[in-house]
């Protein structure tokens, strides 16, 4: 639930709050603004950050998600800023299906192998 809908739950106080930071691809490059955070309310935990792209609202797995040291700053290893307009999108931004979540999920994790061409090679 996003928690604009669940207005019982909050960001503790020393925990970084992402709402408002911009979202940098591994080619340190801004692809997209967190708008929201979603939680799961049975186990009060963040399970995926609403991004703004070029193309619409997506969700981020909070799994792929480092804050800057700063705080100023979410960091995503798995993709280049550019690839964030290309993330599947929900049909409905308040609730997601599995399998919209296995969609968002995989093309993060299919971005640790073939975001770019080096990662593409055989390691040996």
């Amino acid at each position: 639930v996003a928690m604009r809908i669940a207005t019982e739950v909050s960001v503790a106080e020393r925990d970084l709050d992402p709402r408002g930071k911009p979202v940098y691809g591994l080619d340190v490059e801004i692809g997209a603004t967190v708008t929201d955070i979603l939680v799961d309310t049975a186990e009060p935990q963040i399970r995926y950050l609403e991004i703004e792209t070029s193309s619409g609202l997506t969700l981020l797995p909070i799994n792929f998600v480092r804050m800057s040291r700063d705080g100023d700053r979410v960091l995503v290893k798995s993709i280049r800023s550019d690839q964030f307009a290309s993330v599947p999108g929900i049909a409905n931004m308040d609730q997601i299906t599995l399998q919209e979540e296995d969609k968002i999920v995989a093309f993060y994790g299919g971005g640790h192998l073939y975001a770019t061409p080096e990662r593409a090679e055989p390691l040996l």
